[in-house]
C-alpha cells in the first residue's frame, strides 16, 4: 500500500461506525443493520436477556413453516444457532404449520404436571397467510387453553397483501379474530421487536396467544434501526383485577369455563394492557382545536406519514389545519377508551388501512350513538364512493391524495401544499402505457423442472406449490392448481364429470413432506386415474435451498407411495448410479431421464393411481454445493461452434435452458452458451445439431481487463446534495446481484450513520424473472417513513435491465424531475428458449426510459460491455451502474 492508498483509506473510513457482521445479534450494539427476519432472531435474544434480568429461568422455542414473506426465517434462525443456543432458545422448524402450532401449545404446558425444567417457555409460531388459515383449529384450541405465566406465545402472520410472491393475496387478522387472538400491527422493524416484547408480556398477563402482523414491507425490509430493551418499558394495568386462579393455562380446564374466561375476562385484560402501555396513541396532536383526524395502523401508518410529508404538512402545518393522527398498535380488539377521547373533538375522521377494513368497523361500533361523533370515511367516502381499496395494497401517494381531497375537502390549503397536491394528482393520472413484452419468472439454467414437467403429447397436468409452478407459464399443458397439500384431490371431483380419462399431477418433495401424502391417499381411496409426479430436487429451492424436515429421501418416498397403494411406481433420474435398487419396494422400475416420455406414456395407460419420482438435484443448490466443495464439479464444459451453428434453436427447445443465448453474427442469429449461468446439466446437447463442442480438463479464461491510464484516475469528486431523503428504485433480473447492490447501499449508509430502508421484491424470480428493490436514504433513520415508493416518489432509477426498467408500473414510480441510470445491455427472456426469433423491443424501451424524466436526467449506457472491458467480467455491470450514479452526485 503506497502513501496515496493510505490517504484514501483514511478519507473514506474516518468517522464510520464500527460495524461487524454479527452486530445484529450482539445486544451490546444498540443500532444495527438488520432485515425483518434477523430482527425476529434479535427479539428472542432480547426476551431471554430481559427474563434473566428479572430472575426468571425461561427458555425460548421457535417453530413454524416457511413461506413468503417469511420464506427465509428458518435460514436466519439456523445461521444464528450459536447465539440462540447460548440464550436458551431452541429453533425447531415444523413439518407443517398446524403441527408446529401444536408443538407451541405444548411449550405452555411444561409446568402443569410439575415436570418442567424451566419457569416458562416464550414461544413463536410463524407461517404465511395460507398457513394461518390451515392452522385455525389449533389456534382456537391453543388460545382457549391459554399461555403460561412465564411463557407466552406469539403468532407471526406472514401477510403478502399484494400477492407478489404468493398464490393468493392474503390478510390474516380475521383468522385471528375468529380464534379470539389479539393482533398487534407493527409499523416498522423497530416496532416488530418492541411489539414482540409487548406481545409476550401481554400473553403472560392475559393468558392469550398474541398475533403479530408481519407484512412483506416490514418482514422483507432491511434497515438501520435501534433495537434494545433500554427503550422498552412494560407496565401492568391498574384498572383490571385478574380473577381468582388467574388467566393462564390450567390443568383439566373445562371448555365452557375456557370460553367464558376468554370472552368475559381475557379480552378485558388485553385491552387494559394495551391502555396501560399506550399501544394506541396520538402521534400528531393537531393543535388546541383538532377538527380532522387520521386513524391508521401498521404499514399503512407509515404511508400516512409519508403522504403528509409529500404534501408538505409538518407538525406546525398540521396544527394550523387542526389535523391530528392516531396510531393504533393493537388493531384487534380496538381499545375504545383512547379512540373515543381522540374522536370527541373531531368533525371528520379518515381511517387508513390496507385490505378489508378492520379498524374502521370497530371505530363505527365504538362511536355509534355518541353525540357529536365525527363523520367517518375510509373504504368509502361520505357519498359512498370508493376511496381506499380492499384489494391489493395502499401507497403513500394514494393516501396523500385522499387526505388532501377528501379529509380536508373545503379547506383552503397553503400554496406549497396546494402545489404539492397538484403534482401528486399529475403523478397519479400519468398514463405510461404498457410495454409489449414483460420479463416473467423462469426456471434456472439446468433446473430439473426443465425436463421433469414435460408431458406426453395430448396429456394434461396440474401444477403445484413450488418452483415447478412456473410450468404454467410455458407451453407444457400444465394448468391449474390447488392449495398446498391438496394436489390432485381436485381431480377426484372433476374426474366424475369429465371426458378425460387421466391426468398428471406435479407435486414437489417439500409439499409431499408437508401434507401432500394425504392427497395421494385420498386419490387411491377414490380409485381415480392419476399419475403423481413427485419432483425430488433435494432442497426447498423456492425459499433458499433449505433441507426438508426429517430429511426425506427418494427411497422413503417410494416406500410411502407403495404403502398407500400406488399401483405402479417408476423412478426417473439423471444418475442411476445414485440408487441402490435393493432398498426400494419390489416392483419399482428405474429409468434415466431420457426415458421420461416413454415412462409417462406407460403410466397414463394404467388404471388407478400411479407414481413417478423424478430425482435430480436443484440446479442452484448444485452450484452452491460445488462452490462449497460438497458436490463433485464435472470437469467438462459445453460450447457451441458458431461456424457450424445454423441458429435453429433446437438446443433451447430441448433443454428449456436460459443459459442458451442468442449470438448475433453477420450470417444471422446463432446460439452460444452463457458459461457464467451454465450449471452443467448438458441437456442442450439433446438438440439435433453437430455444433456442440465438449471441453474437458480446461478452465474458463478470464478476459483481460483494460488498463486505465494515470490521466483517467482519480475520478473527480461528485457534487452531492442531501437536504431531503432520497428514494431509489433498483430494477434487474433475478440472480444477477440486484439485491446485493441494494444491500451495499444500505450498509454504506449504516456505516456513515445515515438512515436507510430497503424492500426487496423478488417474488418467484430465481433466474430470469424481474427483481425490484425500493431504497430510501436519509440523514437519520427517523427521517424515513414508508419504504415502499408510490407513484411519482422515486428520485432515481438504477435500471440494471432495460426490459424490467421499462415496465409501466415501475416507470410510473418515477418523479417527473428524477434521474434514470440504465444498462442498455439486452438480456433475453426465458421465452427465447421456445421462440427462437424473439427480439426485445429495444427502441421502445430506450424511448420510454429516456423520456420519463428530463432528457438531461437520463443516462443510458452498456455497463455490461464496460464491465467486461474494464474488469474482465460482466458480473460487475450492476456495481458499475451504481458507480455511474455516484459520479453524477445521485448517491449521498
Amino acid at each position: 500500500m503506497d502513501g496515496n492508498d493510505v490517504k484514501l483509506n483514511q478519507i473514506y473510513t474516518s468517522g464510520l461506525r464500527d460495524v461487524g457482521l454479527q452486530d445484529k445479534y450482539d445486544l451490546n450494539k444498540s443500532t444495527v443493520f438488520v432485515s425483518g427476519t434477523q430482527a425476529l432472531v434479535r427479539l428472542c435474544l432480547l426476551q431471554a436477556e430481559k427474563d434473566r434480568a428479572a430472575g426468571l429461568n425461561t427458555a425460548g422455542y421457535v417453530t413454524g413453516y416457511r413461506g413468503s414473506p417469511l420464506g427465509g426465517i428458518d435460514l436466519q434462525f439456523s445461521q444464528a444457532e450459536p447465539a440462540l443456543t447460548a440464550a436458551g432458545v431452541t429453533f425447531h422448524p415444523g413439518l407443517n404449520e398446524d403441527l408446529a402450532a401444536t408443538a407451541v401449545w405444548g411449550t405452555q404446558q411444561i409446568n402443569l404436571h410439575g415436570e418442567g425444567t424451566r419457569d416458562g417457555v416464550f414461544a413463536i409460531w410463524y407461517g404465511k397467510g395460507p398457513g394461518v388459515d390451515r392452522t385455525g383449529d389449533v389456534f382456537r384450541h391453543g388460545n382457549l387453553a391459554g399461555s403460561s405465566e412465564h411463557g407466552g406465545v406469539l403468532v407471526l402472520m406472514g401477510d403478502d397483501h399484494a400477492g407478489e410472491s404468493s398464490t393468493v393475496c392474503h390478510q390474516s387478522e380475521y383468522a385471528m379474530m375468529d380464534a379470539m387472538i389479539p393482533v398487534l400491527n407493527p409499523a416498522n422493524l423497530a416496532e416488530m421487536v418492541d411489539y414482540g416484547l409487548h406481545g409476550w408480556a401481554m400473553s403472560r398477563y392475559a393468558g392469550v396467544w398474541v398475533g403479530i402482523k408481519c407484512v412483506k414491507d416490514n418482514i422483507e425490509s432491511t434497515a438501520s434501526v435501534r433495537l434494545t430493551t433500554d427503550d422498552f418499558h412494560s407496565h401492568l394495568p391498574n384498572d383490571f383485577k385478574p380473577p381468582e386462579g388467574g388467566l393462564n393455562i390450567r390443568r383439566n380446564d373445562d371448555r365452557f369455563a375456557q370460553e367464558s374466561r376468554l370472552h368475559a375476562q381475557k379480552m378485558t385484560a388485553v385491552k387494559a394492557y394495551a391502555r396501560a402501555n399506550r399501544l394506541d396513541r396520538v402521534t400528531v396532536p393537531g393543535g388546541a382545536n383538532p377538527r380532522f383526524g387520521i386513524v391508521s395502523t401498521g404499514k399503512a401508518y407509515m404511508d400516512v406519514l409519508q403522504g403528509l410529508a409529500d404534501l408538505g404538512i409538518d407538525h406546525q402545518m398540521a396544527e394550523r389545519l387542526g389535523l391530528s393522527v392516531y396510531k393504533v398498535g393493537m388493531s384487534w380488539p380496538l381499545d375504545p377508551a383512547g379512540l373515543t377521547e381522540f374522536a370527541t373533538p373531531l368533525e371528520k375522521m379518515l381511517v387508513v388501512e390496507e385490505k378489508r377494513g378492520l379498524i374502521e368497523p370497530q371505530i363505527k361500533e365504538t362511536l355509534y350513538g355518541l353525540d357529536g361523533a365525527p363523520v367517518i370515511i375510509g373504504k368509502r367516502g361520505i357519498d359512498g364512493t370508493r376511496l381506499l381499496p380492499e384489494e391489493g395494497s395502499v401507497n403513500a401517494t394514494q393516501v396523500a391524495h385522499i387526505i388532501a381531497t377528501e379529509l380536508l375537502a373545503g379547506v383552503t390549503l397553503a400554496p406549497p401544499v396546494a402545489a404539492n397536491l397538484d403534482q401528486i394528482k399529475t403523478q397519479l393520472e400519468r398514463d405510461v402505457g404498457a410495454l409489449a413484452m414483460a420479463r416473467t419468472p423462469y426456471f434456472c439454467a439446468g433446473c430439473p423442472h426443465n425436463s421433469s414437467t414435460v408431458l406426453p403429447e395430448g396429456a394434461r397436468g396440474y401444477a403445484g406449490i413450488g418452483c415447478h409452478w412456473m410450468a404454467q407459464f410455458m407451453d407444457r399443458n400444465v394448468e391449474g392448481n390447488t392449495h398446498m397439500g391438496g394436489e390432485g384431490a381436485n381431480w377426484i371431483g372433476e374426474a366424475c364429470f369429465s371426458t378425460r380419462r387421466h391426468v398428471f399431477q406435479n407435486i414437489g418433495d417439500g409439499t409431499f413432506n408437508h401434507s401432500g401424502l394425504m392427497a395421494i391417499r385420498a386419490a387411491v381411496a377414490a380409485d381415480v386415474n392419476i399419475t403423481y409426479k413427485v419432483l425430488y430436487n433435494d432442497a426447498v429451492a423456492m425459499t433458499g435451498g433449505q433441507t426438508h424436515e426429517g430429511g426425506m429421501t427418494p427411497v422413503e418416498i417410494a416406500r410411502l407411495l407403495d404403502a398407500c397403494g400406488v399401483r405402479d411406481l417408476a423412478l426417473v433420474t439423471d444418475d442411476l448410479s445414485r440408487h441402490d435398487r435393493s432398498t426400494y419396494p419390489k416392483g419399482v422400475s428405474f429409468h434415466h431421464r431420457s426415458e421420461l416420455q416413454l415412462v409417462q406414456t406407460r403410466l397414463e395407460r394404467i388404471e388407478g393411481v400411479t407414481g413417478l419420482i423424478y430425482d435430480q438435484t436443484c440446479a442452484t443448490e448444485k452450484r452452491r454445493r460445488r462452490k462449497r466443495g460438497t458436490m463433485p464439479d464435472p470437469d467438462q464444459r459445453i460450447f457451441i461452434n458458431p461456424e457450424v451453428c445454423e441458429g435453429c434453436g433446437d438446443c433451447g427447445v430441448q433443454s428449456n435452458c436460459v443459459a442458451v443465448l442468442p449470438l448475433e453474427t453477420e450470417l444471422g442469429r446463432k446460439r452460444k452458451i452463457d458459461q457464467s449461468a451454465c450449471n452443467k446439466d448438458f441437456s442442450c446437447i439433446n438438440g439435433f445439431c453437430p455444433s456442440f463442442v465438449s471441453v474437458s480438463g480446461g478452465a474458463l479464461r478470464k478476459p483481460a481487463a483494460a488498463a486505465l491510464s494515470d490521466e483517467e484516475l482519480p475520478l473527480p469528486e461528485p457534487a452531492v446534495s442531501f437536504d431531503t431523503p432520497v428514494s431509489y428504485v433498483l430494477t434487474g433480473v433475478g440472480g444477477t446481484g440486484v439485491v446485493t447492490i441494494a444491500a451495499l447501499l444500505g450498509m454504506a449508509a449504516h456505516l456513515e450513520g445515515k438512515g436507510c430502508g430497503i424492500i426487496d421484491m423478488a417474488g418467484l424470480a430465481q433466474k430470469g424473472g424481474a427483481v425490484t428493490s425500493h431504497i430510501r436514504l436519509a440523514r437519520t433513520p427517523e427521517d424515513i417513513s414508508a419504504i415502499r415508493i408510490g407513484p411519482g416518489g422515486a428520485d432515481v432509477m438504477l435500471g440494471c435491465d432495460m426490459l424490467v426498467s421499462a415496465d409501466a408500473a415501475l416507470l410510473k414510480l418515477m418523479n417527473s424531475s428524477g434521474h434514470v441510470i440504465a444498462n442498455l445491455n439486452e438480456m433475453p427472456t426465458g421465452g427465447f428458449t421456445r421462440n427462437t426469433e424473439e427480439h426485445l423491443p429495444t427502441a421502445d424501451m430506450t424511448d420510454r426510459l429516456s423520456t420519463i424524466v428530463p432528457s438531461d436526467h437520463a443516462t443510458l449506457l452498456d455497463t455490461s460491455q464496460m464491465a467486461v472491458r474494464l474488469l474482465g467480467d460482466s458480473i460487475a455491470s450492476n456495481l458499475l451502474l451504481l458507480g455511474v450514479a455516484w459520479q453524477k452526485g445521485l448517491i449521498p
